[in-house]
């Protein structure tokens, strides 16, 4: 058995590496198989040499991530403890000295969580991404952002985003209107999103050419898509057939990203989720990336990420009393 000290600037300094949570001390403790003891502005660690090392890279790690401006929460403490644990250290390191930053139109997207960045990465490495988790962790915005990036850089020729549209079960033809009347409700939030990086008159104009192209679900079916940066979000809300026929558009040079968030399903009860299904079906394909977001990865106003928690322990009471 051995000890270590590792000693910080400052008690607030060091509790920000750990989130705040000393049960994320015990997550570390059982990961690597030591003992952390915390007092003030130092922390001990006893263990074997191995995972005394183990230890101090982890450490060193958070504390290099505060200093690049990383606010750490949970979710990223315990990705930096499972990536040491499972020797990833060198991998995790690279996420600093490569810095994942997207540029469009009217801005640059910089990720603001480990989790946005392990994501966004994802995204750009893999031509198949799903983005799992609650609303306000980045998942749609950040996909859009890859889009325009990649259509800015010639890399793509055009971008199209595709919802299912539940509330109308997708039969749209009884809602007053033409068709672009008829489905903007359901996919202003893309809209949104997409005009947060270009010019509006050039969402406009793009939109007129086909060069983006925002439409529900059901009018994917059929068509091969080449070529393109395809986006499903709200992707709780397909059906396993909708979620196969989709994925199956994919065509030649095209990258696609799912996103949604299984708490928030809005199908009938009678139906089964596609993405719950295609987690089961998918996850050992090279290529095929799951990135799942926790309510802890929320970057929108800090009583979201309290409203998302208070929720959790609502609908899960014997989880929230044995927590």
């Amino acid at each position: 058995m051995a000890t270590q000290t590792l000693h910080f600037p400052s008690a607030r300094h060091l509790s920000q590496l750990y989130a705040g949570h000393l049960e994320n001390l015990s997550h570390a403790e059982r990961l690597l198989g030591l003992t952390l003891v915390t007092r003030e502005d130092w922390l001990k660690l006893d263990g074997e040499p191995a995972a005394i090392a183990a230890g101090e890279s982890l450490f060193a790690l958070l504390n290099e991530a505060r200093g690049l401006g990383l606010h750490i929460r949970t979710p990223d403490f315990h990705r930096f403890a499972e990536g040491v644990a499972r020797g990833e250290t060198a991998q995790l390191r690279a996420l600093f000295t490569s810095p994942v930053v997207v540029s469009t139109q009217r801005k640059t997207i910089v990720p603001k969580t480990l989790g946005q960045k392990l994501y966004l990465q994802a995204i750009l490495n893999h031509p198949l991404v799903f983005g799992i988790g609650p609303a306000g962790t980045g998942k749609t915005y950040l996909a859009m952002a890859a889009a325009v990036n990649a259509l800015l850089k010639n890399q793509v020729e055009r971008i199209i985003l595709t919802r299912p549209a539940v509330e109308a079960g997708e039969a749209l033809g009884f809602l007053p209107g033409d068709l672009n009347e008829k489905i903007l409700p359901y996919l202003r939030p893309l809209y949104d999103a997409m005009g947060d990086m270009l010019d509006g008159g050039d969402v406009a104009k793009l939109t007129e050419k086909g060069i983006i192209e925002v439409a529900p679900l059901a009018y994917m079916r059929g068509r091969t898509l080449s070529r393109s940066f395809i986006i499903l979000d709200e992707a709780q809300n397909t059906t396993p057939e909708q979620m196969m026929m989709f994925l199956t558009r994919l065509g030649e040079d095209s990258r696609m990203v799912v996103t949604g968030d299984i708490t928030q399903i809005d199908l009938p009860r009678a139906k089964q989720s596609g993405l719950l299904e295609v987690q089961r079906i998918l996850r050992d394909i090279p290529g095929i990336e799951f990135h799942q977001f926790s309510g802890a990865d929320v970057v929108r106003h800090p009583l979201v990420l309290k409203i998302i928690e208070a929720y959790e322990r609502y609908q899960n009471p014997i989880n929230s009393a044995s927590a």
